[in-house]
């Protein structure tokens, strides 16, 4: 009887719509890597100080602020492309062609003479990828019915991770037998698999906000400004903070995964000063990694089917705080290859786990007449996490060593868990999605 349920649970994946997702995550979770491990892997090999390298992580600052700008995303169509595509296909064209673009340029820079050029350009892929988050985030929740978002993240993250897998462990291993130049020129191109999805995908429905309401009048023009401002800016915001406790959710969403941000800001620096060479890294922390870890993002969805979003983030959350121990043996025992696939197998499962539930539950607080505004003020929260708290891992790394780094990046995921137990007993109407 439980197999049949579990069984039954995971026929959702056969969704036309769920399997799509995979290739928008795809375009989603390549240019991260290329502006944080990739990128932090370059600069160590170009002389930077740990300190140097962890603060390089601002560079990601446009995911944090990314609902700064989303309002426009959500709301403003940009001529030619949303009349011919349409306002969610529209933006997801524009934004893609501008991390193309960016990632041609950051390919012939070289941090070791001009770093300023590197940071700039690298800031501009960020920028053009947080935008295009914004749109594959609301395009996801638009298209799935509710009981289907915990598939659709699992099958969004599959994407997401492969391509991390690509240019992280690609890139490595492009750039260890032919430079840097090519490892970007060719991850600027694997972009071609977003931007096809985007013109063979159909463009959603788009519930009714009341934004394009317009009072009739003389200062017509000025009232229309003032209407838009305040369907496409305040109206979105004010929404969500209606809802009980909305401060304690957003605390939630910037602490559940500090633990793995303080973890994967330095992971990359720790395995080269190991001993692990980058085809070693690209190999087994990315290849073999990715198996483990779509294992995990197939489990974290079943879970969210079975027991709910809230049940599958604490058992998730649980279990990924507790694989960052698995780094404090890897530091005790140093260069291991064997070890290392123990550790990434481990941190890869429960990383899967833990992000498929969260991104489901960031989708289901999203009121669907204003999901790119909303989606992207959480996972703004959620990426402030991994850039300003985690900026500072490389100091931590310096002053604590390895072992005691990991041992503070468990604690780290601890506040988070805390928070969701209080959540799950002061809301336990939330508990029951």
């Amino acid at each position: 009887m439980v197999l049949t349920r579990w069984i039954g649970a995971a026929g959702v994946y056969r969704d036309r719509r769920v399997a799509s997702l995979f290739f928008f995550g795809f375009s989603s979770g390549l240019p991260l890597a290329l502006t944080g491990a990739t990128l932090a892997a370059w600069f160590t090999e170009s002389g930077m100080s740990l300190t140097e390298i962890g603060l390089v992580g601002l560079i990601g600052i446009a995911y944090a602020l990314k609902f700064l700008w989303s309002p426009l995303v959500d709301r403003l169509p940009i001529p030619f492309l949303c009349r011919i595509l349409g306002r969610r296909r529209g933006w997801m064209l524009a934004s893609q062609l501008a991390v193309v673009g960016a990632l041609a340029a950051l390919a012939v820079t070289d941090p070791a003479s001009v770093g300023a050029w590197t940071v700039i350009c690298a800031v501009a892929v960020a920028f053009a990828s947080a935008t295009q988050d914004i749109v594959i985030d609301a395009y996801r929740t638009e298209i799935l019915e509710p009981e289907k978002l915990g598939a659709g993240a699992a099958m969004l993250v599959f994407g997401y991770r492969v391509a991390m897998v690509v240019s992280g462990g690609g890139a490595l291993v492009i750039a260890g037998f032919a430079g840097w130049f090519w490892a970007y020129g060719v991850m600027a191109l694997l972009m071609a698999v977003g931007i096809a999805a985007t013109i063979a995908n159909p463009e959603p429905e788009q519930p009714s906000s009341g934004v394009q309401d317009v009072p009739a009048g003389r200062n017509g023009g000025i009232q229309q400004a003032l209407v838009w401002f305040h369907g496409a800016v305040v109206r979105p915001f004010a929404e969500f903070m209606t809802r009980p406790g909305w401060v304690a959710v957003l605390l939630f969403v910037a602490l559940y995964k500090y633990g793995d941000a303080l973890l994967g800001v330095m992971a990359t620096p720790f395995y080269l000063y190991t001993g692990f060479s980058l085809a070693e890294i690209g190999v087994v922390t990315k290849g073999f990694g990715l198996a483990m870890t779509l294992a995990g993002t197939a489990i974290g969805g079943v879970l969210v089917a079975r027991f709910g979003i809230i049940q599958a983030l604490l058992i998730a959350g649980l279990l990924q705080a507790a694989s960052n121990l698995v780094f404090v043996a890897q530091a005790m025992i140093g260069y291991s290859l064997p070890m290392l696939s123990v550790t990434i197998s481990v941190e890869n499962i429960t990383g899967g786990m833990g992000t498929t539930a969260f991104v489901a539950y960031l989708s289901s607080l999203c009121n669907r007449a204003y999901t790119a505004t909303q989606y992207a003020l959480l996972s703004s929260m959620m990426a402030a996490a991994r850039t300003f708290f985690a900026s500072g891992g490389g100091w931590a790394a310096e002053q604590t060593g390895w072992i005691g780094y990991f041992m503070l990046t468990t604690l780290a995921a601890a506040p988070g868990l805390l928070l969701l137990w209080w959540m799950m007993r002061r809301y336990p109407e939330t508990a029951a999605e």
